[in-house]
């Protein structure tokens, strides 16, 4: 068994239990009420039975059988392609299920962890847990991510990203169209009211801006290409569910449980597709990254209007 923690989303507030876990995993409903009489389904920490309703932002911690999830695995195991290296930076394409290096409450892999294993030597300063880390990109989110070796490089970086100098260009898939088709959001954020493991635009939070243009209108969803000023947790989530246009497949975040179910998507459809900035040799360097196929798949599908 492996546990998921599911925030519930406010499209199925008021759902049965067993109904719910239907809409959001894809499963059958028959599995779904196995688990849950089972024992093997919470909510907000407690046995309930399959009809039990849902309400708006209650926590479901299920534990899955491995068939239904990703298998753990170790550092070493990890497929962390590197995209460039030399003495001074490692440029990773960071698949999804990687944290940037670990945290409370993460056992799963990380870049730091898979690099170590790799025999790669990185930079020693910054905290014990992040040396070398200069950024970081969410568990969920895929694409390329910057790592120092050297103490001048990691100097070097943080400073650039300290002046908001770095190119750090996503791609992303919202839900509806976006209005106006390109746009600046500039709104504060800060720890969610009601709910301490994500993020909202509230009055006292910390200044972000976000800008985005939109590549392409589906109708249903909309492929928008991201530029982040400021570099906030969880900010093209946040920013995009304020505009009421959540990343598709981002339930944490309002996004339709049913769409993601029919897009096969597990996370947000978000990838970091170009980072560029200053080697610290002088040369400007940029490096460009192409979607997994999870995210080229939900893509394709969500194009050919097959999905609905």
């Amino acid at each position: 068994m492996t546990a998921r923690f599911i925030p519930v989303p406010e499209g199925l507030a008021g759902e049965r239990l067993d109904v719910a876990m239907v809409r959001m995993l894809g499963m059958s409903r028959a599995s779904a009420a196995e688990l849950i009489t089972a024992g093997e389904v919470l909510v907000d920490g407690r046995v309930v039975d399959k009809a039990h309703r849902l309400s708006i932002d209650a926590v479901l911690e299920i534990n899955e059988p491995r068939p239904h999830s990703t298998p753990p695995q170790v550092e070493s195991e990890v497929v962390l392609p590197v995209v460039f290296e030399d003495a001074d930076i490692i440029v990773v394409d960071k698949p999804v299920g990687v944290a940037a290096h670990p945290s409370v409450g993460w056992t799963g892999p990380t870049v730091t962890g898979a690099l170590t294993a790799a025999g790669f030597v990185i930079a020693t300063s910054g905290a014990a847990e992040r040396q070398g880390i200069v950024h970081r990109l969410d568990v969920g989110t895929s694409g390329l991510m910057v790592v120092a070796r050297s103490e001048r490089a990691y100097s070097h970086l943080k400073a650039q990203f300290k002046a908001r100098t770095v190119d750090k260009t996503y791609h992303a898939l919202a839900q509806g169209i976006m209005d106006p088709f390109t746009g600046t959001i500039d709104a504060p954020i800060g720890r969610h009211p009601g709910a301490d493991y994500k993020f909202a635009v509230v009055a006292g939070g910390k200044p972000s801006v976000t800008h985005y243009h939109t590549l392409e209108a589906f109708g249903p969803a909309s492929l928008l290409e991201v530029h982040l000023e400021t570099g906030r947790t969880h900010q093209i989530r946040v920013h995009c569910a304020a505009m009421r246009h959540p990343l598709a497949g981002d339930i944490t975040y309002g996004a339709d449980p049913v769409m993601a179910t029919r897009l096969g998507l597990r996370r947000q459809w978000l990838h970091a597709v170009r980072l560029g900035f200053t080697h610290p040799g002088g040369q400007e360097v940029t490096f460009e990254s192409t979607y997994p196929i999870d995210l080229e798949q939900a893509l394709v599908t969500v194009t050919a209007g097959i999905w609905a």
